[in-house]
């Protein structure tokens, strides 16, 4: 009988959490693994796993995270390591630092975004910081000086 329950404890091996819509959280959170929120929550939430946001989802703080999936609307700033994907229903005012940023047609953002450094920049700014070839200036022939002119 337990034997057959055992996917809703651990889906591929991971650790799965719901924080369903009657639910108010407010502080620091640190979940592992795959966590789907539905909730209110206020604070800072912290993990290198996958946060689902669901549409009634209300979030307001700080989220470091390594994946955000989200459907719901946050105010704050969005921290993931490996990429931050906006539904068309998702509500995001405030700055994010990703490397990978999907955002669907509908999605609402406001803010700054932020996806590091690419490698064609890093081409562009070393060009930059070389220096310049100097222009060496031609010689002036003494004969073509025109000097004690009379100005008339």
């Amino acid at each position: 009988m337990w034997e057959s329950k055992k996917w809703l404890d651990k889906p591929n091996g991971e650790s799965f959490t719901i924080l369903g819509k009657d639910v108010a959280f407010k502080g620091i959170a640190h979940f592992e693994g795959v966590v789907q929120l539905d909730c209110r929550f206020e604070g800072d939430i912290h993990t290198t796993g996958t946060i689902v946001l669901g549409e009634r989802a209300v979030v307001r703080g700080t989220l470091n995270v390594g994946t955000l999936i989200c459907s719901g609307t946050i105010k704050g700033t969005i921290t993931a390591s490996q990429k931050l994907h906006l539904l068309k229903q998702a509500v995001l005012i405030g700055d994010i630092h990703t490397p990978v940023f999907l955002m669907e047609e509908g999605a609402y953002f406001k803010g700054l975004c932020d996806m590091g450094v690419h490698p064609f920049e890093s081409e562009l700014t070393a060009d930059v910081q070389t220096p310049p070839a100097t222009v060496e200036q031609p010689e002036v022939s003494r004969s073509l000086l025109i000097e004690d002119v009379p100005h008339g």
